[in-house]
Parts: C-alpha cells; structure tokens; sequence
C-alpha cells in the first residue's frame, strides 16, 4: 500500500466531469459574481443609502459590515451542509435566499429592513467553498487547478469595473437600481445551476448536520467579529472589548467540548489539530490580516495625507495604488491555479508567503517613495490576489478532511474576514497618529504578520490519501 501526498493525486473515484468543463465552470462563476457584485457594487452607494434613509454613515456602514459577517456564518454552515444536502441543492439555496435578500433590498423602506436583507444575500457567500467542492469532485488535477485560478479571480471583482459601475448607476439612477441588477444576474446564475450543474449523487454520507457545532461556531464567528471591531474603535481594555473576548473563549472552548462527543461533529477536532489544517487556517488569517491592512487602509492613508503622505486625492490615490494592483491581481489569478498544479499547492502555497513577505518589507522600508510603492503594489497583485489566494483555496479543498470535506472550506472562508478585520485593528492606532513613523511602524506590523503566515505554511502538510 502506498501513502501519496494529495499535491500528487486528485480526489479518490472523482469522475471525469460528465458534460463541458467550460459551462460547468461558467456556471459556478456567475454564482459567485451574485456574491461578489453585491459585495462591491453598493460600496460607492453608501452616502446615498444614508441620506435617502435618514442614517448616519455610521449606521449606514452595517450595510457592508452585517453581508460580510452573515456570509462568514452562511459560507461555513453551507459548506458542510452540502456534504449532507449534495451541492447542487445547496446551490440552488443559498441564490434563493439571495433572490429573497435582494428583492427585501430593493424594496426595504428602512435601514432595519435593508440590514435584513443584507444578512440574506450573505448566503451567497456560500458559492465559493461549494463550487471549489464541487469543482475538486467532477474535474481532474489539472482541470480542477485551472478552474480555482478563474474563480479565484472573480474574488477580485471585475477588473475594477464594478466599482465605477456602482457608482455611476447611483448618480444616474439610484442605488436601488442596483439590487434590479444583481437580482437579475441572480435569476439567470439559479436558472444556470438548475440546467448545467451536474445532479447530486446519492448520498454517501450518513448521520445528519451537525447544529449544535453550527450554532456555537456561528456564535464565536460573531464575539470573534466583533471583539475585533470594538477594540478597533474602543481600545482592548474597554469593558466591552472585554466582555466579547471573554464571550470568545467561553464559545470556543465550548464549542470544542461539543465536537469531541459529537458522532458527525461540524469539524474533527482531530484534524483541527492536525498540520494539515490548523497552519492552513493560521496562514489565511495571517497573510489577510498583513495584506489587506497595508494594502488596502495604510497606504490608502499615507497616500492621501496631506502633511506627511503624497497628497493625493481618493480618486487619485485609488486609480493610482488600488485598481492596477487589482486589474494586475485579477489577471494573474487566472494562471495561479495552472502554476500550483505545476509546482505543487503547498509550495505554491509557500513561494507566495515568502515573496508577500519580502514586498511588505520593501513597502515598510521605502513608504515615503510613492513609485516604488507603486511598483511593489503590482507584484503584490500577483503573488497576493493571484498565487497566495489560488493556492490557500486548493489546499483548503484537499486538505479538507474526508469525513467532513464541506468544513474546512467553510473555517477558511470565514478566517478572509476575521483576518482583515485583525489587521486594521492592529495598525489602526499607529496610523492615526499621521506621522511617518506611524505610517512605516503600521508596515512594518504588517510585516511582521506575514512573515509569521509564512513560518506557519512551513508547518503545513498535505493530506494523505490512501492508494493502492
């Protein structure tokens, strides 16, 4: 009997897909884009959301902070729902509750109303880890590879496209206007799933959802969220602050009390523990939490400070270190998943981390130098929105335990936000202060960051399947 890394060998008895890979791929991509148009298209409409309603952009920001916490919960419940339901029927669920949220959207005649149906759409969060399940059970290798890069992609957004759109259709139309558009991408994405999603299988594996671990996971998912939002504004030792980190632990240790002596249990606790799952989530949470600080909150604000930065406006300071670092990100994302086929997902994996590392210490190193930021800001695109997220995605799948394939998909996704939400609250003292030494110490955190996300993905190993 021989023991093969899954770097090596593509999912046991996965069958060749049984109609074009091209429209099945095609298919879960326009999925997906319901998840993420909703995501970005109503980002410029927010002042408008506000003053129509009579909210202040404090409240009104709940729009874009409840969507991305509901589909942390959604992505992860879904995802291992799907082991039980079959994917295609939790497809056709999460872009029902989509279709529900939307129409509640466009219609809501207050803000109460249009958060709820925000939470709603956030299930369609759920597209990502259940096409990736989806994709590792009806492609080979190679195929399976090539389809994580394009839809890791559409994780970028469209090229930066739908930013503008969202706003244009606002000033032109009205923000309303863009819930129509997302409502008809989701009824042609739902008509899609219903014809070309290959049918599920008969049901392979026994027992039945785990809610109790849904339920306590969720509960730690939204403490955890929002331990890290309060001490952002408040300070760690603020008696809220406080209050959800003591809320954290209690459900988290509850939490792994219930798997252990649950039969189907949401997670193993065994491969919670493993080295091919606790690093891969440590990583995810690390790289999101360096990156996206530095990306997309430090520079943004070195760049338009006045006194010490570049000066530039928002427009400026986005076309200039925001949307070719995306466009370039993008692009490469759709040859990642072909490379780490190539060259093996963990190594993949880990020649990502490690350049990551390197340019976040360049942008500490040289902060004051807006073209040479401009420059590392590129190559980050590449190694970041391309290589880094293929390659944690893929491993996500395949390192996914058998019993439980739908979970560790789910834990990653949701470890996306909780790592951005980290970052910003670790650099946002720093970089209030608007000196350069606030600026570089906040590049220089989030450089240390990554290179712990590296360390950790020197721990990673890959699954091993049996073969004979």
């Amino acid at each position: 009997m021989l023991v093969l890394p899954v770097e090596a060998t593509p999912v046991p008895g996965r069958p060749r897909a049984p109609r074009p890979a091209g429209v099945l791929i095609g298919t879960l991509v326009l999925a997906i884009l319901t998840f993420q148009l909703n995501a970005t298209l109503l980002s410029a409409a927010l002042p408008a959301v506000g003053t129509q309603l009579g909210e202040s952009m404090q409240d009104v920001a709940r729009v874009q902070s409840v969507f991305f916490l509901s589909g942390a919960v959604f992505g992860m419940v879904f995802s291992r729902w799907s082991d039980f339901l079959g994917r295609k029927r939790s497809l056709v669920i999460v872009l029902t509750l989509l279709l529900i949220g939307t129409v509640v959207c466009a219609l809501a005649p207050s803000l109460p109303l249009l958060l709820l149906g925000r939470v709603l759409q956030g299930a369609s969060n759920a597209t990502f880890t259940i096409s990736f399940l989806l994709l590792s059970e009806r492609l080979n290798s190679r195929l399976f590879g090539i389809s994580v890069g394009i839809i890791t992609s559409v994780n970028g957004g469209l090229f930066g496209v739908d930013g503008f759109l969202g706003g244009y259709v606002t000033d032109t139309i009205g923000w309303r206007f863009l819930f129509v558009i997302t409502l008809g991408l989701g009824l042609v994405a739902i008509g899609c799933v219903a014809l070309f999603v290959p049918r599920d299988e008969p049901r392979t594996q026994d027992g039945s959802m785990d809610w109790w671990g849904a339920g306590i996971l969720s509960l730690f998912l939204v403490l955890l969220t929002s331990l890290i939002s309060q001490a952002s504004s408040s300070g760690w030792a603020d008696p809220l602050t406080l209050g959800y980190l003591v809320g954290a632990v209690v459900s988290a240790t509850v939490f792994v009390l219930v798997e252990s002596r649950t039969r189907r249990p949401l997670i193993p606790i065994h491969a919670l523990r493993s080295r091919q799952v606790w690093p891969l989530l440590l990583s995810t949470v690390l790289t999101l939490a360096g990156v996206f600080s530095a990306l997309n909150f430090t520079v943004v604000m070195l760049s338009q400070n006045q006194q010490v930065g570049y000066g530039l406006s928002a427009s400026m300071s986005a076309l200039l270190y925001l949307t070719p670092t995306a466009f370039v990100g993008v692009t490469a994302a759709i040859f990642s998943g072909w490379i780490a086929v190539r060259i093996g997902w963990i190594s993949s994996l880990r020649l990502s981390s490690g350049v990551i590392v390197l340019i976040t210490v360049g942008l500490a190193v040289f902060a004051l130098d807006r073209w040479l930021v401009f420059g590392l800001l590129i190559v980050m695109g590449v190694f970041y929105l391309g290589l880094f997220q293929s390659s944690v995605n893929g491993v996500s799948v395949l390192n996914s335990p058998p019993e439980a394939r739908g979970a560790l998909p789910g834990l990653n996704g949701a470890c996306f936000g909780i790592g951005i939400g980290t970052g910003i609250a670790l650099v946002a003292p720093v970089v209030a202060t608007g000196t350069v030494a606030g600026f570089q110490t906040a590049l220089w955190i989030s450089a240390g960051l990554t290179l712990a996300s590296f360390l950790a993905s020197l721990v990673l190993r890959p699954a091993e399947r049996i073969g004979a």
